[in-house]
Order: C-alpha cells, then sequence, then structure tokens
C-alpha cells in the first residue's frame, strides 16, 4: 500500500492550528494536523479565553479582531461541541485621571473606526460589580467582545473538520526533521510516523522558530511568559471580562503609572469569569526563555495588583496557579503568510496574546491564501513574513 500524499499539513494543533486545519478542510483540501502532544495541550490549554478588541490598537489590528469576532460567533452557530461561548463585551477599567482621559480618548479614535466603544463614568464600574474599589474614575466598554474556552475550542473544531470535512489528526508526532524533495512535496518526520504533503503550514506557536530551522529559514517570534491565577470564592465578582488600562501600556510597551515590582513582572489586572463559577485573573509579561516554571514572586504581584481594583474580594482562593508563552513579535502582529524562498511552506504563527482572540480571523485568511483566492477577508500585507526582512534592510 502506497503511503498517502495530502495536500496540506498543518504543524501544531493549538487554537491557531486547529482553525487553519478547520477553514483549510472545510475549503475541500486534503488535509492533516500535526500535533506533538495532545489537540490544545500547549500554550492554549495555558491562557484565557478572551475575544476582544479592547486591547487592540485602532486600524488594522482591530479590524482583524472584528472579523475575528464575527467569525466566532458564525462558528458558535455550525460546530457541534459548545465551547462556552458568552457574548457579553468586555470592560477596560481605569487606576487614575491621566489613565481616564487617555481611555476616553481611545473610545473617541475607536469610534471613528466604526466600532462599538463606550466611555464607563464611576457609577457604570460600580454596576458593573459591587466589588469595583470606590476611587476608581471610569473605564470604558467594548460591546461585541467575548468569552470563549479555547481548550474546547480547539476540540470543537477538529471534531466537526474530522467528521464532516474529513481532517485527520497525528497526535503525539512530535516534528524531528522537514525536508523538501526534488517533487516539490515536503517529507515531515515525526516520533509517530512520517507524513508526506504539497504544502505544510507552520502554526507551531512560540515552537514556530524550531519547525523553521528544519528549513534554513530564521523566524522572529521569542516567548514572553505569562502567570494565570485561578481563582475560588463563593460568590461571583462579575460577569463579564474586565482588563485595567494598564494591560494596554504593558502590552505595547508604553509607559505608564505603577510600582516598581509592578512594572518589573509586567504585571497589569485581567479577570475573566468562568462558567464554573470560579475565575482567571492575569496578567504578566516576562522574557525568560522556555523556562516555565511558575515564580511565586509574581503570582504575589498578580493578587495583589487585584484587590487595587477588588479590595473586597480579600476572601478569594487561589485553586492553583500555571504558565504559558506568548508568540512575541517586535511589531505585536503575527505572521499569517507564505515563504516567498521556500514556495509550498506557510506561517500562521506570532499573535503573542491574541492567539484566541484572531484565530478564526487566521484560519480563514490561510485558507484564501492557500487557494490564492483573489480577494481575502482582511489584507496580507502587513501580516506578511517577509516585512521582517524589509525592516533589516
Amino acid at each position: 500500500m502506497s503511503e498517502k500524499n495530502y495536500e496540506v499539513a498543518v504543524i501544531g494543533g493549538g487554537i491557531v492550528g486547529s482553525a487553519v486545519a478547520y477553514y483549510l478542510a472545510e475549503s475541500g483540501l486534503d488535509c492533516i494536523l500535526i500535533e506533538k502532544d495532545e489537540v490544545a495541550s500547549g500554550t492554549s490549554s495555558k491562557c484565557d479565553g478572551n475575544v476582544t478588541i479592547v486591547d487592540k490598537d485602532p486600524g488594522f489590528d482591530s479590524h482583524m479582531s472584528l472579523v475575528s469576532q464575527e467569525l466566532m460567533s458564525d462558528l458558535d452557530g455550525k460546530l457541534d461541541i459548545p465551547f462556552e461561548y458568552r457574548a457579553h463585551g468586555s470592560i477596560l477599567v481605569c487606576d487614575n485621571d491621566d489613565e481616564m482621559q487617555a481611555a476616553t480618548d481611545w473610545v473617541k479614535t475607536q469610534n471613528e473606526a466604526g466600532l462599538k466603544f463606550n466611555v464607563l463614568d464611576p457609577k457604570d464600574i460600580r454596576n458593573e460589580s459591587p466589588y469595583f474599589a470606590e476611587d476608581i474614575p471610569g473605564g470604558l466598554e467594548c460591546e461585541t467582545d467575548s468569552l470563549i474556552n479555547p481548550y474546547l475550542f480547539c476540540y470543537s473544531l477538529v471534531d466537526k473538520a474530522k467528521r464532516n470535512f474529513g481532517l485527520e489528526i497525528k497526535t503525539q508526532a512530535e516534528v524531528t526533521n522537514i525536508t523538501k524533495e526534488a517533487s516539490g512535496e515536503f517529507l515531515i518526520e515525526t516520533l509517530n510516523g512520517d507524513v508526506r504533503a504539497k504544502k505544510v503550514v507552520n502554526a507551531a506557536g512560540v515552537w514556530a522558530p524550531f519547525i523553521g530551522k528544519m528549513l534554513d529559514l530564521d523566524i522572529p517570534i521569542i516567548p514572553r511568559k505569562g502567570h494565570i491565577i485561578v481563582g475560588s470564592r463563593e460568590k461571583p465578582v462579575m460577569f463579564r471580562n474586565m482588563m485595567e488600562f494598564g494591560y494596554l501600556m504593558n502590552k505595547f510597551g508604553r509607559d505608564r503609572i505603577s510600582d516598581e515590582i509592578t512594572a518589573r513582572h509586567g504585571v497589569a489586572t485581567v479577570m475573566e469569569p468562568t462558567e464554573s463559577q470560579n475565575f482567571l485573573l492575569g496578567s504578566s509579561r516576562q522574557y525568560v526563555g522556555y523556562d516555565s516554571s511558575i515564580d511565586i514572586q509574581v503570582v504575589q504581584t498578580l493578587a495583589r495588583r487585584a484587590l487595587r481594583f477588588f479590595p473586597k474580594m480579600d476572601d478569594f482562593k487561589i485553586i492553583r496557579a500555571y504558565t504559558g508563552f506568548r508568540p512575541f513579535t517586535e511589531d505585536h502582529l503575527p505572521i499569517v503568510s507564505a515563504v516567498e524562498e521556500i514556495p509550498g511552506f506557510y506561517i500562521a504563527a506570532g499573535h503573542e496574546g491574541d492567539g484566541i482572540s484572531l484565530a478564526t480571523g487566521t484560519g480563514k485568511l490561510m485558507e484564501e491564501i492557500i487557494n490564492e483566492k483573489s480577494e481575502t477577508i482582511i489584507p496580507t500585507e502587513p501580516l506578511r513574513f517577509d516585512r521582517f526582512a524589509k525592516a533589516n534592510v
């Protein structure tokens, strides 16, 4: 029996790879998803589930997020396994008057771009939750933001693609080498057998550079570590996602008012309620390579910072803490692109902390790129791989 040759092999079974494989299979391509462990076992199982625009820069970044949100809503009606989709919007709260002025300007800019943002005053903040501090000057709201369970979403995507569109899945299959043969096809060697494919999508997240090196390709993605606390209390704190305005400052490397320890650990409060009535509490940002160990000082800083905004929540219990790696690029945009010097090789990685928000848009765009469609749901130019080479010239 001859070895099967696939039209496309997708490497990486996280939320981005699952979305890419789903849309490719839906389009009719013979596709296989390759994952070194199990589906959603990497970064996609070590993050929150925010599908947000509230934390995106106005312009292309927020436009890609809006497209992804619309696709997520569409999939909520299409996929068979529920993935805890909750379209409640989200809020961003301010620590001081300077942030409040910046937030007001932010809303104006986003409104001018056609997005549904609203300014919130102190009364609005207290109506969100009785646990908020009394001195919060206000914040903003994005009406279109939503929450999902990313772990369930990955399984829901691959389940539908497998049963309805013929997607094949190979797990426990760490890629050890990739060769482009004289025929133009790729030979992908894994710990669970070899795979041959005409085209390959590298959707390996923070591990994408290791896949690139197998083809002598330098992919400028580095890991940016984050901690998350899983908390619990008898009464829910609030029903929708909350971030502090300082999250934007940390994400984009901008100056903010904070104490030295908070700044050193890159901490800004993010609170996400779950369907189980627990909550996820983040966030931190550190460049420490691939060291996934939990730093108790960062956990303490996260908890202390949360009490700035929720001082009446000092009775919450920490169930556990964990870490994950954001795949960081220097311009804060992912790579969703063909690689010109290696025909048939594509990259869908580098989403930093936006993999959950941008997975659906990335998956659909990659399907359109591979199928060489003349029109795409979002412009491809800002996401091209060669933008980094151009920047270095």
